[in-house]
C-alpha cells in the first residue's frame, strides 16, 4: 500500500460513504431521483451529480464547459456558481446514466487513491482555483461524501451509517469550526467556557473555551465552571452544523443549561459550512 497512513482514514471513509451512495441510488426508479433533499434546493440527482463531480475534479478531469440558466435562485455567490456547473450540466441525465456515471467514477477514483504515492502536503487544485494540501482535500471529500449520503438517507427515509468512519472525520472537522461560533459569531465573554455534551451513535463532550483577549479554542477537559452547556445528540448537532436544518426546527431535541441567552445565540447560527 503507497498510500500515506495520514491519507488512509480519509480514504477509508470516502470508500464507505461513497459505496454507501451506490448502494441507495442504483436500485432507485426514475423517479426517485427527483425528490428534495435536506441540502437547500438540490434533489437526489443533484447529489449524485455532486459528488460525481467533484471526485472528477480530484481525478484532473477538466471542468464542464456550460452556461448555468438565470433562474436558479439559491445560487447568489460565485462559490455556489462553481458547486452548480457539476450539478447543472447532468440535471437532464437519465437513472442509468446517472448511476453508470457514479460506478465508473468510483472505480477510478478507487485506483487513484490506491496508487496515490505524494507526500500528503502535496498541493492540488481546489475550488475556484484554490490550491489545497492533499490531506486537506482528501478529509474535505471524506467529510463531503459522507454528509450527502446522509441527506440521501434523508429523502429516501433510508437511515444508517451514522458512527459509520465518515462520521469520525465529519466531528473532527465540525468541531475545528465550534470556536468561531461560540466566540466570533456568538460573542461569548471573554474568560468564559461552554460545553457540549452529545449523544447517540457518535458520542463526546467538549469545551470551548474563550480567553481574555476573546480567543477561543476547543478541548475534550470538562468545565468546572462553564457560562453555558449545550446537550443534543449526534443527528441532530451534525445537522445544524452542515446547515440542514434550523434551530427552531430541532429546539424540542437540544438542551440548554445556564445563559440561555448565549445558548440560543449560539445555536441561532450554528452553521459551520457553506
Amino acid at each position: 500500500m503507497s498510500l500515506h497512513p495520514s491519507l488512509q482514514t480519509y480514504a477509508d471513509a470516502w470508500t464507505h460513504a461513497v459505496e454507501a451512495i451506490s448502494e441507495l441510488v442504483t436500485p432507485l426508479p426514475e423517479g426517485q431521483w427527483n425528490l428534495a433533499t435536506p441540502c437547500p434546493a438540490w434533489s437526489v440527482r443533484d447529489i449524485v451529480s455532486h459528488v460525481i463531480g467533484l471526485d472528477c475534479e480530484m481525478l484532473g478531469d477538466p471542468r464542464p464547459i456550460h452556461t448555468l440558466p438565470r433562474d436558479l435562485y439559491h445560487v447568489t455567490n460565485e462559490s455556489q456558481r462553481y458547486m452548480e456547473m457539476q450539478v447543472d450540466v447532468r440535471r437532464h441525465h437519465t437513472a442509468p446514466e446517472m448511476t453508470s456515471e457514479l460506478e465508473y467514477t468510483i472505480i477510478r477514483r478507487s485506483r487513484q487513491l490506491r496508487n496515490e504515492s505524494r507526500d500528503p502536503s502535496t498541493k492540488v487544485r481546489g475550488p475556484l482555483g484554490s490550491e489545497q494540501t492533499l490531506e486537506l482535500a482528501t478529509r474535505l471529500r471524506a467529510f463531503d461524501v459522507w454528509v450527502h449520503e446522509q441527506d440521501l438517507r434523508v429523502a429516501l427515509r433510508r437511515p444508517g451509517n451514522l458512527d459509520s468512519p465518515g462520521a469520525y472525520v465529519t466531528r473532527d472537522l465540525l468541531l475545528h469550526g465550534l470556536p468561531k461560533v461560540v466566540a466570533e459569531k456568538a460573542g461569548a465573554p471573554a474568560n468564559s467556557a461552554v460545553v457540549f455534551d452529545v449523544g447517540g451513535p457518535v458520542e463526546f463532550l467538549r469545551t470551548v473555551r474563550v480567553d481574555a483577549e476573546g480567543k477561543a479554542t476547543v478541548d475534550s477537559a470538562p468545565s468546572l465552571g462553564p457560562i453555558v452547556t449545550i446537550g443534543m445528540d449526534w443527528d441532530t448537532y451534525f445537522r445544524l452544523a452542515c446547515g440542514r436544518v434550523t434551530y427552531a426546527a430541532v429546539k424540542d431535541r437540544v438542551k440548554v443549561e445556564g445563559d440561555l441567552e448565549l445558548g440560543d445565540a449560539i445555536l441561532a447560527d450554528f452553521a459551520v459550512t457553506p
